[in-house]
């Protein structure tokens, strides 16, 4: 089932919670909305489900107008954060629900149930109550309610939001083997930006009532359209400058460590106006033994060193500035906190943004 949201804004009374939204969601995509609180995703969300009403606009399933549809009529599946189970029925019963009110055969009934017992691997677990159940099973149990019913569209508002960090990890490995298994049309909703990641097929960042960008995990991390993204989407560092010079297959920025060439930049950024270089922590590279290069190389201080095993997260320092570098399967290059260091920022690995704009409320 494909979804296309067009121009649909909503209001509640002069406050404008989404935007002019236009969004495409691919039949059989786990799409995801992402954004910080209060910027417009569960709205969205409700909106598709048919529980908040369109302000303008209009909402498509399969190129069918269902702006006005009601909720039951939709063929919505929804996880909500709090389970929403009925504590006095056992599993079974509580993924039973939904299909009896439907008026299935008997026979028909028994087959959904188990089908869904099977894909959430709750079969051993159907005649227990909610409450004997850890929170990562109660997720399943509302994870099957709403698969029994043969969703067009299976919504997830905040499903992992409730569960401890281990149950959260093992609970991504299982929505996203449903997902493969089903192949349902989904939408995610979350803040948690390494569940959209290691998740997403697809991903659109929300920020103020605005869709800023959608695209894959693998684009939005590589090409972020703004420094906001940028940030959001894992961690870089965002250095401020200003544009000394644009070339057809690089530019250089004028920045407080110096003057840094980049292959990678918007289009349109204008001569002497105000930029941003995002580089990722795990792209700055040290430069133990001097090259005798001086091209995006620059002299800094450590300020402070993490030591991990695996890796090292090091501070680093220059005026104001602040850097994070992370250093995967380190020389043991006997740095201390305070030590003076030589860092190396690839040309291609920096990305010259323009400055955030067109954010909203949020900003």
């Amino acid at each position: 089932m494909e979804v296309n949201f067009k121009n649909v804004t909503k209001k509640y009374g002069n406050t404008i919670a989404v935007k002019d939204l236009n969004l495409k969601i691919e039949s059989g995509a786990l799409h995801f909305l992402l954004g910080p609180s209060g910027c417009g995703k569960t709205t969205t969300l409700r909106m598709l489900a048919g529980l908040e009403k369109v302000t303008s606009g209009a909402i498509f399933f399969d190129g069918k107008d269902v702006t006005n549809l009601p909720a039951a009529d939709r063929g919505i599946g929804m996880v909500f954060q709090n389970y929403a189970l009925w504590p006095h029925m056992s599993v079974r019963e509580n993924v039973a629900y939904g299909l009896k009110l439907r008026n299935l055969s008997k026979s028909e009934i028994e087959g959904r149930i188990n089908e869904a017992l099977q894909i959430t691997q709750l079969t051993p677990f159907a005649s227990r109550a909610p409450g004997q159940l850890s929170g990562g099973q109660q997720q399943r149990v509302a994870l099957a309610r709403a698969l029994a019913i043969r969703p067009n569209v299976l919504l997830l508002d905040e499903p992992l939001s409730n569960l401890d960090a281990k149950l959260r990890l093992e609970m991504r490995d299982n929505i996203s083997r449903i997902h493969k298994q089903t192949g349902i049309t989904t939408l995610y909703v979350t803040h948690d930006q390494k569940e959209a990641l290691s998740m997403g097929t697809s991903i659109s960042i929300m920020h103020g009532g605005n869709l800023i960008q959608t695209g894959t995990p693998r684009s939005l991390y590589r090409e972020p359209a703004t420094p906001f993204i940028a940030g959001f989407i894992g961690e870089t560092n965002i250095i401020p400058g200003r544009l000394k010079s644009v070339e057809s297959d690089h530019v250089i920025v004028a920045t407080c460590l110096g003057e840094i060439k980049s292959n990678r930049f918007s289009k349109g950024l204008g001569i002497g106006k105000d930029v941003y270089v995002s580089i990722r922590p795990e792209a700055i590279q040290l430069e133990l033994k001097h090259s005798g290069q001086s091209q995006n190389r620059f002299e800094v201080n450590l300020q402070h060193l993490t030591y991990l095993g695996e890796s090292e997260q090091l501070q680093l320092v220059k005026g104001d500035l602040f850097l994070k570098a992370n250093q995967f399967n380190a020389a043991d290059h006997g740095l201390n906190d305070g030590d003076g260091v030589r860092i190396y920022l690839p040309e291609t690995d920096t990305l010259v943004l323009p400055p955030d704009s067109n954010l909203g409320a949020n900003t």
